[in-house]
């Protein structure tokens, strides 16, 4: 390997690390789904989330940092290359955001946020009248 082609390397990589992190979409759908997490222990066997193939034995503190949340936005990675990623989610009404971590696949093409989730977004009420929200999100580190 030449000399600067190292640093080269480590260049790209860092730019593809990034890209994953800046992506984001606007306007999508988010509903909500009953996890629960606080009352099943933070347990993505328990909650039967796609997610607990590899993420179930991640530390208790890594599983209830972040509000959990089902994917199947139209832009970012899918399966398991989504797994554990989070999402700074906001309510494109009232602009309120949380930032999710992914546990869960979805077909609804956008975001199934945990209740509690959805329910710190929705401060004017108006997604539990409707029976969704409409969010922007963005990938971000965690």
């Amino acid at each position: 390997m030449a000399k600067g082609s190292g640093v080269v390397v480590g260049i790209v990589l860092l730019l593809l690390v990034e890209m994953a992190v800046g992506q984001s979409a606007s306007n999508v759908r988010a509903t909500y789904h009953l996890y629960n997490p606080q009352q099943i222990g933070w347990d993505l066997n328990t909650a039967s989330v796609y997610c607990a193939t590899w993420d179930a034995n991640k530390p208790l503190a890594w599983r209830q940092q972040y509000g959990w949340t089902a994917f199947c936005g139209p832009v970012g990675p899918r399966g398991q290359d989504s797994c554990g990623r989070c999402l700074r989610v906001t309510n494109t009404d009232t602009k309120t955001q949380a930032t999710v971590r992914i546990v869960d696949q979805c077909a609804n093409g956008g975001l199934d946020l945990d209740v509690n989730v959805f329910q710190q977004l929705d401060t004017n009420g108006q997604g539990n009248f409707r029976g969704h929200l409409i969010v922007n999100y963005e990938f971000v580190n965690c």
